[in-house]
């Protein structure tokens, strides 16, 4: 494969074109990686009593749901946010990952995970005492992410 870039001071706005003989899983891949990289949001309106706070997402630990909804985890606070968890897996960037049914993880936040074979492992973060259990069935996929990132 090859990488072009070309640079027109005549262009207004900054497009990427990939050329291909044949469909091919890598182009795919390549498509869904830009598209990530640049729709990616940075920050999210979240709720606590009637006030809404913006936050970066990279201070989000972790997203769980709740009787009262879904709710977002830093280090020292909890907040609501307005949408399931099926729509959160589908708006947050590619270092938030579904690990239980009930779960979505900042992967770049995770400090240790204890495995354990029979039941769920155990995500910790570090300075706080919040956890998070991943099932067994996410417990592959979030070692791969977690080798990926590391590449």
């Amino acid at each position: 494969m090859r990488i072009r870039i070309e640079v027109d001071d005549q262009m207004e706005e900054n497009e990427i074109l990939i050329r291909c003989g044949k469909l091919m899983e890598e182009v795919y891949e390549l498509q869904k990686l830009l598209t990530g990289t640049f729709s990616e949001k940075k920050e999210m309106v979240f709720y606590k009593e009637e006030k809404e706070y913006y936050i970066p997402l990279k201070e989000i630990l972790f997203f769980e749901t709740d009787p009262a909804g879904i709710c977002a985890h830093t280090i020292k606070q909890m907040y609501q946010v307005k949408y399931k968890l099926y729509e959160l897996e589908e708006l947050l960037p590619r270092n938030f990952m579904r690990v239980s049914k009930s779960t979505i993880l900042n992967i770049d936040r995770i400090y240790s995970i204890t495995r354990n074979l029979t039941a769920s492992s155990v995500v910790e973060f570090q300075n706080t005492h919040k956890q998070v259990y991943i099932s067994r069935y996410y417990y592959k996929a979030v070692k791969e992410k977690i080798k990926e990132k590391r590449s």
